[in-house]
């Protein structure tokens, strides 16, 4: 028969309360939930086929990733305004999961995005502030769809490069590795046809008969210097203009990050 003495028991209690709060924590951060809908559509601005190929990117992308990728759209925030709308939705529905959350609120003409856990990490002010760059003018537009697959595009490239680091960095940019790959294996290729030729022995000074010929006189005339100056002009198109909202804690006491635009 095992024993224990008042004092082993105490260590145990406070081995176990220890533990609870670590165990919480990693039941509460779950990453990618493969079952979980993505496109939730209430201001019914797409078509069937249309919810059906965003869940099919959403869940593509959002495994990659391991972050819930997740649309909202919406007629009426019940009165709590864009941001308390999606806190509430990620309680509600998600509750500790990674998540990017793009939600457009058509009764108030505003689109905001929130990034939760990962989504938080990888997604703060500037990255979002970035999104919208792309999603706000498509909203205006009236492409609806456009701009909820380039949510899903751009969160999707950008969950893949690490915090702190400019995700529009020109190295970043497949044209841009295309092109520098292509100057690489040319400039390797030209290296190796030099160096197999033999080596060229003629100059200048081959053919030149220096008693004979000389330069007589040398002159810059400078002419004219002509500078125009013209105003840049404003981008006036649409709604938007800085990004606004920021992140937050939901009634959950779930962090995220944020920021909003009209449209």
């Amino acid at each position: 028969m095992i024993k224990y003495s008042p004092k082993s028991t105490s260590i145990f209690i406070l081995l176990f309360f220890l533990i609870l709060p670590l165990t919480n924590v990693f039941a509460e951060n779950k990453g990618f939930i493969e079952e979980k809908q993505k496109i939730y559509d209430d201001a019914k601005l797409l078509s069937a086929e249309e919810i059906a190929e965003l869940e099919s990117i959403a869940n593509e992308y959002g495994e990659k990733r391991d972050t819930n990728l997740i649309i909202l759209t919406t007629n009426d925030s019940d009165g709590k305004g864009f941001k308390k709308y999606t806190q509430d939705f990620y309680d509600e529905h998600l509750d500790g999961p990674n998540a990017a959350i793009l939600t457009i609120d058509m009764g108030d003409r505003e689109v905001y995005i929130a990034g939760f856990y990962k989504g938080e990490d990888y997604l703060d002010f500037d990255r979002i502030d970035l999104i919208l760059d792309k999603v706000q003018p498509k909203l205006s537009d009236g492409d609806h769809y456009g701009a909820m697959d380039s949510f899903l595009s751009t969160a999707h490239k950008y969950l893949g490069i690490k915090p702190g680091i400019d995700p529009d960095f020109i190295l970043f940019k497949l044209e841009a590795q295309v092109v520098i790959a292509l100057g690489l294996a040319g400039a390797i290729v030209g290296l190796m046809l030099y160096n197999s030729g033999g080596k060229v022995t003629t100059t200048a000074r081959t053919y030149m008969d220096g008693h004979r010929s000389r330069i007589l006189n040398k002159r810059d005339v400078y002419l004219r210097k002509t500078v125009t100056k013209r105003r840049k002009p404003k981008n006036n198109s649409g709604g938007g203009g800085s990004t606004r909202g920021g992140g937050g804690v939901t009634s959950g006491g779930h962090s995220h990050s944020g920021g909003s635009r009209s449209f």
